[in-house]
């Protein structure tokens, strides 16, 4: 196993993860994405159906947990994700920036291919 780093918006994080549960992330992101591009193009006139929230969960060595309510940001780019990782000794919640945290998923996919 290869370890992801995660950029926050203060610091970083990093913890193993696997090639899979990378591209299991990414397409949850890419969902999430999709969601918010949607709700944006629907325009400032008119109210957008409400999308689902992302809930990712990944436990291996450390339990993984990343969520995002797509309703309340205006576009992908403004949209923050909160991040938990945790083990048995420690907790770490904060928020990340969703376009960096797909950014740390690719270059963790890059670095394992």
């Amino acid at each position: 196993m290869t370890q992801l780093r995660l950029n926050l918006v203060e610091g970083s994080v990093s913890f193993r993860f696997t090639p899979q549960a990378a591209q299991d992330l990414k397409g949850a992101i890419a969902t999430l994405m999709e969601n918010l591009k949607s709700t944006a193009a629907s325009g400032a006139g008119s109210r957008p159906s409400p999308k689902p929230a992302m809930e990712y969960q990944h436990a291996g060595e450390v339990f993984v947990e990343i969520f995002c309510n797509p309703n309340i940001w205006p576009s992908p780019f403004a949209a923050k994700v909160l991040v938990t990782v945790r083990d048995e000794r420690i907790r770490l919640t904060t928020e990340a920036e969703l376009t960096r945290l797909l950014e740390d998923v690719n270059e963790f996919l890059e670095q394992v291919s």
